[in-house]
């Protein structure tokens, strides 16, 4: 039978393991009855608010058990979850409500100085009053019959490169596709616990949240405080015998430049996914020495996909200096490279990373003009309808078929008459041991390439080293030692207020 909804990945492991913990924090656990039940209550509560099948419903998240009970209950009631941080500015936040003009909002106790700010906007709901609440499963299962498998299933809102928030809207063919293919493909099964990193308004989540469902594994939210004190970390992973992590990769490296893999490590683990940002062999290898029994893997995908599009089970020593590759394309999606005038480029190429298949989302909510930029007609293809997704990522492509980010398309840089990725450089520079993060930023008006950095060495050092790795063309023209990277929610480096930081004080 055509699954068309990922609501019954729900159903079919609440059948199967009805008493088993779906997901926990610190807090609480939902078995996967639990789970079902509180989730049709709380979906009989929003269909009684008369609202339209597939229209968008808030949920202020707040990393908690209960925000992954809310996005079930929305399912239930035919409606799609737009999971937003409840620590957002207040301006922000408005200006997303602005744009969705959702049906609902649902919101936890911690969450509810954020929600009566905006209460104006629509219904808002208490999720511990809802999930207690009589269901009326058979309301709901009319509702769902309205709702197709091309119909969201959640909205993501990510900045843009204006720092103006986009409104990515997945189906749930997108979400099934991408599940079904995953789950084998890395090995997932019922006896797997993982243990989450990722917030649920970062789409990383995604992965966490419906291989748990699909499979009828266990997922722990990992406190965030776990992050601030490695060891507390490895402690909780050991608890809770996780034996898998889908992090971001910035969460990864963070663990290896603590060096606690040194001292301790986790000895359930089995399986390491990253993605994110580009995976540094340094750090890698780091935790490869402690876990050489791990299965890693590196995947890329912008959420315009679904999560992700290319995959690389590591199987081979990288030297730390070596790049490691995105890999292949994930199953049923075309991943290829066209260059400025969008026709294929040649192997050992760059070329901007082009994806089709049924994973591309639905489109930018409300933005007919940014949709319609960034979802084209594929110029391969001048017979029938037929959308890629251009990604603005740069890449190539060896003889071997396998894919080797380089950079944003903004990372090419012209410089001293020389096309360099600023990918490459930090790639480099990343290498050194003293180093635990490196961003560069190119200053186009004054032709310099600023390089930011945390760790032990000054920034001589530095430069000394950069002089043995990289030609003269591509070195640094000033070196910027910080404390702390500047990182934003989705826990990747944040380049727009670094490049503010830095390039306002220069020279």
């Amino acid at each position: 039978m055509l699954q068309k909804n990922v609501l019954e990945y729900l159903e079919g492991a609440a059948a199967r393991f009805p008493n088993k913990t779906a997901f926990a924090d610190e807090r609480e656990a939902f078995s996967f009855s639990d789970l079902l039940s509180s989730a049709l209550s709380l979906g009989t509560a929003l269909a009684a608010l008369n609202i339209r099948p597939n229209a968008p419903v808030v949920v202020l998240v707040d990393h908690s058990a209960a925000n992954l009970v809310s996005f079930q209950g929305v399912l239930a009631a035919g409606n799609y979850y737009v999971p937003l941080d409840a620590q957002m500015p207040l301006p922000r936040l408005k200006g997303i409500l602005d744009t969705l003009s959702p049906a609902a909002l649902i919101y936890t106790e911690k969450t509810a100085a954020a929600a009566e700010a905006v209460r104006h906007y629509c219904p808002i709901l208490l999720d511990r009053t809802a999930f207690h609440q009589l269901a009326y499963p058979n309301r709901l299962l009319q509702r769902r019959t309205k709702v197709l498998d091309i119909d969201p299933v959640y909205a993501i809102f990510t900045s843009g490169s204006t720092g103006a928030p986009k409104g990515i809207v997945i189906s749930h063919r997108s979400v099934i596709d991408f599940i079904e293919w995953m789950a084998p493909a890395c090995g997932f099964s019922e006896r797997d616990i993982l243990g989450n990193q990722a917030p649920f308004y970062f789409d990383l989540s995604v992965k966490d949240i419906y291989l748990t469902l699909k499979c009828a594994a266990t997922t722990h939210i990992i406190p965030k405080k776990a992050f601030l004190f490695p060891t507390l970390l490895i402690d909780f992973l050991e608890e809770k015998e996780v034996t898998a992590l889908v992090w971001a990769t910035s969460a990864f490296h963070l663990v290896a430049n603590s060096g606690v893999l040194e001292q301790k490590a986790p000895s359930h683990l089995r399986t390491a996914i990253l993605g994110g940002e580009a995976l540094q062999a340094k750090q890698l290898n780091r935790w490869r020495r402690a876990l050489p029994g791990v299965k890693y893997i590196n995947l890329y995908g912008p959420t315009e996909v679904t999560v992700d599009c290319t995959w690389y089970p590591i199987e081979r020593a990288f030297p730390d200096t070596e790049r490691i590759p995105i890999g292949r394309p994930c199953a049923n999606k075309e991943v290829f490279l066209l260059d400025e005038d969008l026709q294929p480029v040649l192997p050992g190429q760059p070329g901007e990373i082009c994806v089709r298949g049924i994973g591309l989302a639905r489109g930018y909510f409300g933005d007919w003009d940014k949709t319609r930029a960034a979802f084209i007609q594929d110029p391969r293809n001048p017979n029938y309808p037929d959308l890629i997704y251009r990604t603005g990522d740069l890449a190539m492509q060896d003889e071997n078929g396998l894919f080797f980010f380089l950079s944003r398309q903004d990372g090419q840089i012209k410089h001293m008459g020389y096309r360099i990725e600023l990918g490459e450089i930090e790639t480099a520079l990343n290498s050194l041991a003293e180093l635990q993060q490196v961003a560069c930023l190119f200053d186009e008006e004054r032709d310099r390439i600023h390089c930011a950095y945390t760790g032990s060495a000054d920034s001589q050092a530095v430069a000394k080293a950069a002089r043995e790795l990289l030609p003269k063309y591509m070195l640094p023209n000033l070196y910027h030692q910080l404390e702390t990277m500047p990182m934003n929610p989705n826990g990747k480096i944040d380049r727009p207020r670094l490049r503010k930081e830095l390039l306002h004080g220069a020279d």
